[in-house]
Parts: C-alpha cells; structure tokens; sequence
C-alpha cells in the first residue's frame, strides 16, 4: 500500500490517480473529506499532528509526503513525519521539496527543507526527492479575476522561469514510489521552456479565444496576497526567485525526460487541460 499526502492538491491528485490505474493499493490524505479515484481509500488527516497518521501508515510499503504551507512555518517538525514512517515500517519514501533547496540555500524556508531532506537521507529507508521550480498550476491563482475581469495581475511581467506541469511531478513522483532504479536520486524538475507572466497571460488568451489583460503588481501587492496562504518567510523567498532568477533557476533541467523517456510538457498543455477554471 501507498499512502499519498496532499492527495486532493495539485500534484497529489495526479498521482494517486497514476497509482491507482497502476493497480496499486492507494491511501490518500488530506486535511479535509474529498472525492478519490474509485478503489482509493481515503484518510483526513492533519500532517502537523504526525501521530494521527501512526494507523495510515501502518503497513504502507512507501510514503509520498507534501507538505502543506503551516508546514512550511519555523515551528513545524515534519521530520516528526519521516521518523514516524521509518518507525512504521515504511520502506519508501519520495519528498516533494524545492529547487530553492539547491538555488538558494540561504532562504530561511530552504534552510528548513535542506533539513528535512538530510532527514530522510538518514532516516535508513529508500528514498528519492523531486525539486521542482514554480508550478504551472500557481496561474490558478488568477482563475477568479481572468472568468469576472479577463486580468491577470501578476509581479515581474517580464521575468520567467521555465514552470513545471504538475502532472509531469505525479508522473515522476510515481516513477520514484515504484522503480527501484530511482531510488537516491535527486530530481530537479522544471518545463521545457522559460515563460513569462505576460506571456502566460497571452497563452490563456490564446485557449479561451478572448484578449486577456496583463496587471503588473508591485512585490509588496503580491506579498500580501501570498501570505494569507503560506508563511511569510515562504512568500519573500519564492518573490526572491520569480523577481531575480539566476542561471541554475533558468536552466530547463533534463530529469522529467530522464525519468519518463519524454520532454516535459509545456504550459500551454496545461492551461489547454484546465481552461474550464478560466472561463
């Protein structure tokens, strides 16, 4: 059995879908009650009180951990998690840190999740992390104001960095749960192009056959908005990194098409899939 954490987000739902037409026996956790795919057992659960998960994951063969952003908070212990699943029997684990972890080492949300993956490289279990850069599903964000406005209101209109399809993390995320051929490696994870918001704005424009008007906020417009999602510190460490890439964020990483046999799929795939939420 695989237990899937964050199974109702982004990558988590892509993937537990993946492992379940995979045929593998599926526990998906989330915070709060959801829909799954059909023969998935599904869990709530609160990631930040590790013990309530001692039953999920007693008899688990792997772990998928994401961490929610009160997780990402300086008094959160998600290493609780990793130690917990050891201690369960867990054999496999596959974290979903940050390229932030290798780009920009001194942030203090990279600092922390430098040590959760120390943490489970001496846990004494398989493991594998996968680092992506920004998601491609972060332009849900302007779902809401591109259906009522045709905006979207971004920061740094005319700086990119090649965005991930969530789907291609799942993808590579269930690659990682499965193969032992995986097993160690340290997966840095971005799109096969670098984007722009403004640019991204004209891709949705393209898919809805509608113009769609750019908004350029400053930092601190999209630090307010962030923040009532994730903690602070979080929020100025990625503005840090869509503000100023430097060249290791602006380099189209290899390791999508290394584990799948494929390139990454590029933003447009994405927004071709979703273009319901803009509508």
């Amino acid at each position: 059995m695989i237990v899937v954490t964050g199974a109702t987000g982004n990558v988590g739902r892509a993937l537990t879908q993946a492992l379940a037409e995979a045929g593998e026996r599926v526990t998906a956790v989330s915070r709060h009650t959801a829909a799954v795919p059909e023969g998935v057992r599904h869990v709530p659960a609160d990631l930040a009180e590790p013990q309530g998960l001692a039953p999920v994951l007693d008899g688990a063969k792997a772990l998928f951990l994401l961490l929610s952003g009160d997780l990402h908070a300086p008094e959160a212990r998600p290493a609780d998690i990793i130690a917990l699943a050891a201690a369960s029997g867990v054999r496999r684990i596959v974290l979903l840190s940050s390229q932030g972890v290798a780009t920009r080492p001194l942030g203090p949300s990279r600092i922390a999740m430098r040590a959760l993956e120390d943490a489970l490289k001496e846990s004494g279990v398989d493991w594998a992390v996968l680092r992506p850069g920004g998601f491609a599903s972060n332009a849900f964000a302007w779902a809401e104001s591109v259906r009522t406005r045709r905006v979207v209101a971004a920061p740094f209109g005319d700086v990119g960095v090649p965005v991930v399809d969530p789907a291609d993390i799942a993808e590579v995320a269930a690659a990682c749960l499965l193969d032992d051929r995986h097993t160690g490696g340290v997966f840095e994870l971005t799109g096969p192009e670098v984007i722009t918001p403004r640019r991204q704005a004209e891709v949705i424009a393209a898919e809805l056959g509608s113009p769609v008007r750019f908004h350029e906020l400053t930092r601190e417009e999209a630090k307010a908005a962030m923040t009532r999602f994730v903690p602070a510190e979080l929020a100025d460490d990625t503005l840090d990194i869509i503000g100023a890439p430097n060249p290791a964020e602006l380099r189209i990483s290899p390791d999508v098409e290394r584990v799948l046999g494929r390139a990454p799929r590029p933003f447009a795939d994405w927004v071709a899939r979703n273009i319901a939420a803009f509508r």
